[in-house]
């Protein structure tokens, strides 16, 4: 074939794809508005798009799957980089004397999933990714919720955001040994990867807590491009270097958060919401994409299980939290919040590709988080009244 011919074919094939992207980034838009218009989290919106548009789905799409996985993997670090900006290392620690009970409460979470892997004959590997899956609570999801109903400045929302605290923090050592068991590496590399987290993790709350960081004192609030620049390279390039390391790439990225504070970490939030949103939304298509929807209907019997018992038992959680609040219905509002599975069960997930029990651990983590995230949406709807976000604004 003539090389002006391969050119223009090749031309052509890269025009489709841009078209294909393109179309699909329009139409992820107009889902995000119209979850927006309905109080409800676009989160599995994304991740139904994702089935309906990958292998095996109604309208499968020949989209480019590196520039999907590189921006899906950006995704999971600003989203975790964003959740470490909305924390200082005082705010942590406060909540961790606060709410250590409500944090081994809530632990109770992993229960289910480490049990239904151990029936399905995953094994400890399953059940250590299946308990983690279970346990945590979407961050952002439950952040978006909180904005949206103008709770951000009362007790409840501090006392949620305690118990995501708390789970963010114990995901710090809990990642880098997933990502070593399912990397099929040795038990004593696995202990080598906690201990890293463990010691970087206490470092970088001893330099937070001793007041404002180096990383403050360098950069510049005002100088915004600069900023956004220097914050979101330093924040790939820090998850990449720890990824090699055997760390965790996106606690990484928290860590950075955490170590920006005042005016720079609120001008980061500012200048990088819309691109965490933007390789969010990437993040939670692309999974959806790799998950054949053949797969989900025999997971569909642990995906109620776990639904059952994970709206269950973060009512538990909940009612702990706010028991001592005044309004009755305090607890139910914060069990609501942390319903929803997102991010990091998704993250914990894919860590776990390679193994034999995958593929099924995918499509049963998309269904749960799906399930969860519609729930937690629908119980704070049926809460709400028409003056509630003036109330508490």
């Amino acid at each position: 074939m003539p090389l002006s011919l391969v050119a223009a074919a090749g031309a052509s094939s890269e025009t489709l794809q841009l078209i294909e992207i393109g179309a699909v980034l329009l139409a992820l838009g107009i889902i995000a508005f119209a979850t927006t218009q309905f109080k409800i989290s676009p989160v599995p919106f994304f991740l139904l798009a994702g089935l309906m548009c990958g292998e095996g789905g109604l309208l499968p799409l020949a989209l480019s799957e590196r520039f999907l996985s590189i921006g899906a993997q950006i995704g999971a670090l600003l989203l975790l980089l964003l959740l470490g900006l909305e924390y200082s290392v005082r705010e942590i620690g406060g909540a961790l004397r606060r709410n250590r009970i409500t944090g081994l409460v809530d632990v109770l979470n992993a229960v289910p999933g480490i049990l239904v892997a151990l029936v399905l004959g995953w094994g400890w590997p399953g059940a250590l990714a299946l308990g983690g899956i279970a346990y945590v609570s979407s961050s952002g999801i439950a952040a978006q919720l909180i904005r949206e109903t103008g709770w951000q400045r009362s007790e409840l929302a501090k006392r949620t955001v305690s118990v995501l605290v708390i789970e963010d923090l114990a995901l710090a050592p809990y990642l880098p040994l997933v990502t070593a068991v399912g990397a099929g590496l040795s038990y004593v590399t696995g202990l080598v990867s906690v201990s890293v987290a463990i010691v970087i993790t206490g470092a970088v709350l001893l330099l937070g807590a001793r007041g404002e960081s180096f990383l403050t004192r360098i950069l510049n609030a005002r100088e915004s491009n600069a900023l956004l620049l220097t914050v979101f390279g330093l924040a790939l390039l820090v998850g990449g270097l720890a990824s090699l390391a055997g760390f965790s790439g996106a606690v990484a990225a928290f860590l950075v958060g955490l170590l920006l504070t005042g005016d720079v970490a609120q001008a980061v939030r500012t200048r990088l919401s819309p691109l965490r949103d933007l390789f969010a939304a990437l993040f939670f298509v692309f999974f959806g994409l790799n998950t054949d929807p053949a797969d989900l209907l025999p997971m569909a019997p642990a995906i109620l299980v776990l639904v059952v018992t994970g709206v269950g038992l973060k009512l538990v959680t909940g009612w702990w939290a706010g028991r001592t609040l005044s309004d009755r219905r305090s607890w139910l509002r914060i069990s609501s919040y942390l319903v929803a599975r997102g991010e990091f069960s998704i993250v914990i997930a894919g860590l776990m590709a390679t193994q034999s029990f995958g593929a099924d651990l995918k499509a049963l983590t998309v269904g749960y988080v799906i399930v969860t995230a519609f729930a937690g949406s629908f119980m704070l709807k049926f809460q709400r009244n028409p003056l509630e976000k003036l109330e508490n604004a």
